[in-house]
C-alpha cells in the first residue's frame, strides 16, 4: 500500500487542482478553502509515509513504486521511492505548501483560480523531484516545476516581474538542457550493463563502472544544472531578482524547497553517480561555496530592501550547504541535509513575515520603517526568532546545521585542512553583521514615519502560520535527533563510497 500511497501523494495536488476550473472565478473564498484542503490532504498522506519509514533499513529505497513506462529497447520507468536523502525534504515540501497558501490568503486578487492551480501543480512537480528514481522521470518533474513557477513570478509578481521570470526561466532551462544531454549519455552507458537496453533506471546506473575521465565531464554537465538551482556563485544572479519580484508565496516556496532541489540533486546524482569526480573537484567547488558564503553576506549588508537582503542571505546560507556536501564527512553531510530544512524554515518564515508587513505598508525599504515593535509586538517577536535562527543562534534550528558543517569541514580529509571551516565561520559572523542592524533600524527606536503609526499587528491566521514554523525552528534547535537519524545511515554510506572512489579513481558504484 505504501508504494501506491507515494504515487497518490505526489499527484494529489495536481489532480485536485483540475476541479478548480469548475469554480466560478469570483468564488474566492471557496477557491482558497478548496486549495488549502487539497494541500492539507497531501501533507497528511506524506505523514503516513514519514511514520512508516524505517531509518534502520540501510541503503535501500522504501515506499517504492515501479511501473514499466516505455516499450521496446528503452528501459525508462515510472519509478519513485524515498530514502534518507529525500524523506525529510519530501515531507517538508508537503508541510510548507498549506502553510504558504494560508499565509498568503489575502495576497492574490486577480486570476486567483489560475494562481491556485499553478501552486498545486508546482507542489506535484517538487514532490516528484524528491521521489523520482528514474533519471528521465526526474527530468520531467524538474521541468514540470519550472513552468508554474515562471507564471507565478511573471503574472503575480512585482513591477519587474517579467524580467525576473524570464531570467529565472533562461537560467534554469539552460542548465536543464545540459542535464538532459547527460541523462541520454548515461542511458547509453547503462545499456552496456543492461543487456544492450538503454536505461535511465537510477539503481542500475549505480552499478556502472565509469572511468574518472568520463566522470569529470559528466560531473559538470549535471552539476551546472544543479549549481544554478542552488544557486552557487557565480551562477546565482537570477535569485535576488526572482525573490524580490515574486509574490510572497513564490518567495517562500523558492527559498523553502526549490533551492533545495539543487542541493538534493547534487547528493543524489553528482555525488552518487560520479564519486571519483566529486572528490576530484571537491576543493574547487568548496572554494566557490566559500566565495558565495562571504559574497552573499557582504552584498546583503548594503541592501536597502528587506526582501533583497534576505535573498542575498540565501546565497550565503546555501553556500554552507554546498560546503557541507563536498567536505564529504559524516558530520558535514548530516549538517548539509538538516540545513536544507533549517534554511527553508527560517528564511521561508522571514519572507512570509516580510509579505505580511508589505501588505500593510506597501514598501520594503528599510528606511521607511523604524520603531514598529511598538505597533506590532507579536510580529516583531516572530521576526526576531526567525532572524536569530537564520543567524545561527544556539537553541534554534540554524545553529545545529552550521555547527555540523563547520566541524565536518575542519576534519575533512578530501578538503585537506581547516581553512575552509575558518572562512565559513567568517560567514556566520557576517550574517549577524547584516541581520542585527536591519532589525534595529526596522523595529527599534522611535516611529519615524506617520504611516507606521497605523500599522496593525498580526491577526489569528497570520499568528497560526508563523507559530507553526516557529514550532519546528525551536524543536529542531533543541532536539534535532529525531530528524537527523533519518539520514544517519545513508550519510555514512555516501561518505564511504566517495572515500573509496577517491582512493581508487574508478569505482564500481554497486559494490
Amino acid at each position: 500500500m505504501s508504494s501506491e500511497l507515494l504515487t497518490i501523494t505526489i499527484f494529489t495536488p495536481f489532480l485536485l487542482g483540475l476541479p478548480l476550473f469548475a469554480f466560478k472565478p469570483e468564488a474566492s473564498g471557496s477557491l482558497k478553502l478548496y486549495t488549502l484542503s487539497a494541500s492539507v490532504l497531501t501533507f497528511l498522506f506524506s505523514l503516513v509515509l514519514f511514520f512508516s519509514y524505517d531509518p534502520a533499513v540501510t541503503w535501500q529505497f522504501q515506499h517504492t513504486a515501479l511501473t514499466n513506462w516505455l516499450a521496446g529497447d528503452l528501459d525508462i520507468k515510472y519509478s519513485v521511492a524515498l530514502d534518507g536523502n529525500s524523506i525529510l525534504l519530501f515531507v517538508f515540501t508537503a508541510f510548507l505548501f498549506p502553510i504558504v497558501i494560508l499565509g498568503s490568503w489575502e495576497d492574490i486578487q486577480k486570476n486567483l483560480r489560475e494562481y491556485l492551480f499553478f501552486m498545486l501543480t508546482l507542489e506535484t512537480g517538487v514532490l516528484g523531484v524528491f521521489a523520482a528514481t528514474d533519471l528521465f522521470l526526474f527530468y520531467i518533474f524538474w521541468e514540470a516545476m519550472l513552468i508554474p513557477m515562471y507564471f507565478i513570478i511573471g503574472i503575480w509578481g512585482g513591477k519587474n516581474r517579467i524580467y525576473a521570470a524570464t531570467k529565472f526561466f533562461i537560467y534554469t532551462m539552460s542548465g536543464s538542457l545540459l542535464m538532459l544531454v547527460g541523462i541520454i549519455y548515461l542511458g547509453y552507458l547503462g545499456a552496456e550493463a543492461n543487456g544492450g537496453v538503454f536505461t535511465t533506471d537510477y539503481t542500475k546506473l549505480l552499478s556502472l563502472t565509469i572511468p574518472i575521465s568520463v566522470q569529470k565531464w559528466l560531473f559538470w554537465i549535471f552539476g551546472l544544472s544543479f549549481f544554478i538551482k542552488v544557486p552557487l556563485f557565480p551562477v546565482h544572479t537570477w535569485l535576488p531578482d526572482a525573490h524580490t519580484e515574486a509574490p510572497t508565496a513564490g518567495s517562500v516556496i523558492l527559498a523553502g524547497v526549490l533551492l533545495k532541489m539543487g542541493t538534493y540533486a547534487l547528493i543524489r546524482f553528482n555525488v552518487m553517480l560520479f564519486p571519483s569526480a566529486s572528490a576530484y573537484f571537491a576543493t574547487f567547488v568548496a572554494v566557490l561555496a566559500i566565495i558565495g558564503i562571504i559574497y552573499g553576506a557582504l552584498v546583503a549588508m548594503v541592501q536597502p530592501d528587506i526582501k533583497r537582503l534576505v535573498a542575498y542571505s540565501s546565497v550565503s546560507h546555501l553556500g554552507f550547504v554546498v560546503l557541507g556536501i563536498f567536505a564529504f564527512t559524516e558530520e558535514s553531510l548530516q549538517g548539509a541535509i538538516i540545513q536544507m530544512i533549517n534554511h527553508g524554515l527560517s528564511t521561508g518564515l522571514l519572507f512570509m513575515l516580510i509579505g505580511m508587513i508589505y501588505s500593510r505598508r506597501h514598501t520594503r525599504k528599510i528606511e521607511d520603517y523604524g520603531g514598529i515593535k511598538k505597533q506590532m509586538p507579536v510580529f516583531s517577536m516572530f521576526f526576531l526568532l526567525a532572524m536569530l535562527a537564520s543567524v545561527g543562534l544556539p537553541g534554534l534550528n540554524g545553529f545545529i546545521g552550521e555547527f555540523l558543517i563547520l566541524i565536518g569541514s575542519f576534519k575533512s580529509a578530501i578538503l585537506g585542512n581547516g581553512a575552509f571551516a575558518v572562512l565559513a565561520a567568517v560567514g556566520v559572523i557576517l550574517s549577524a553583521v547584516y541581520m542585527l542592524p536591519m532589525f534595529q533600524k526596522v523595529f527599534l527606536g522611535e516611529i519615524k514615519h506617520d504611516e507606521n503609526k497605523s500599522l496593525t499587528d498580526l491577526n489569528a491566521r497570520e499568528i497560526t502560520v508563523a507559530a507553526l514554523m516557529i514550532l519546528f525552528i525551536v524543536w529542531i534547535g533543541i532536539a534535532p535527533k529525531p530528524f537527523m537519524q533519518l539520514s544517519d545511515l545513508t550519510t555514512k554510506q555516501i561518505v564511504e563510497r566517495v572515500q573509496t572512489a577517491n582512493s581508487l579513481h574508478t569505482v564500481s558504484l554497486g559494490k
